[in-house]
């Protein structure tokens, strides 16, 4: 059965010497994999269209078998571009990725966490790298898994409270202006810190990285 679907790519690895594994986050179908067959080879109609975070529309054939679908045709709507020109904003897209594939589930319907991810890329785009913008991504989507912090179980200062309220209600270029003192960043992180590990079992790969802002 062939069907449609808009996507995110967030990660991709080699199958063969000319095929891919891509690995998708999309509204309808969630997380799924797909394989793009002769997708390494020069003459290619995937060549240069499958990189980390292109946004694209696409179609596959869903396998009956396993929950590998074969790709068959894709169409680049937004490729990112910024990222691959900043070590920063990569290392963060490249974070937020795995804290999502650590904590959904694959082939679940996931609007919100698609939309989310969709507009924290589209954020990094266009405003300058910074340690908040992982902080609001974190509090953004654990309020979207139903996770909220209660700020009034916590021991975080009522600087820190109110940076976490803001991060979690103001958009991506408000949250990329905040200024929180070297203090109320560090109280954060290891709040956020804590809260991931209790809630996900372990803390998910490259978080240290993408909240060194150089």
């Amino acid at each position: 059965m062939i069907q449609s679907a808009t996507g995110l790519i967030l990660r991709t690895r080699p199958l063969t010497e000319t095929s891919l594994i891509v690995h998708w986050l999309t509204p309808d179908f969630g997380r799924i994999a797909t394989v793009a067959k002769g997708a390494r080879r020069i003459k290619s109609p995937f060549l240069g269209k499958l990189d980390l975070f292109y946004l694209a529309d696409f179609s596959f054939s869903r396998s009956r078998r396993s929950d590998l679908h074969t790709l068959r045709e894709i169409s680049l709507r937004e490729t990112h571009t910024a990222l691959r020109q900043d070590l920063c904003r990569l290392r963060q897209a490249a974070y937020a990725a795995t804290l999502v594939e650590q904590a959904t589930e694959t082939e679940t319907p996931l609007p919100a966490v698609f939309e989310l991810m969709r507009e924290f890329l589209a954020g990094l785009c266009r405003q300058p790298s910074a340690p908040q913008m992982i902080l609001a991504f974190e509090l953004k989507f654990l309020l979207e898994l139903g996770l909220k912090p209660d700020l009034g179980k916590t021991k975080l200062t009522p600087g820190a409270k109110q940076i976490v309220r803001a991060l979690m209600q103001n958009d991506w270029a408000a949250c990329s202006r905040l200024k929180p003192t070297s203090t109320q960043a560090g109280e954060l992180q290891q709040f956020l810190h804590g809260f991931l590990i209790f809630h996900l079992g372990r803390l998910p790969k490259g978080r240290t990285t993408a909240l060194t802002d150089d």
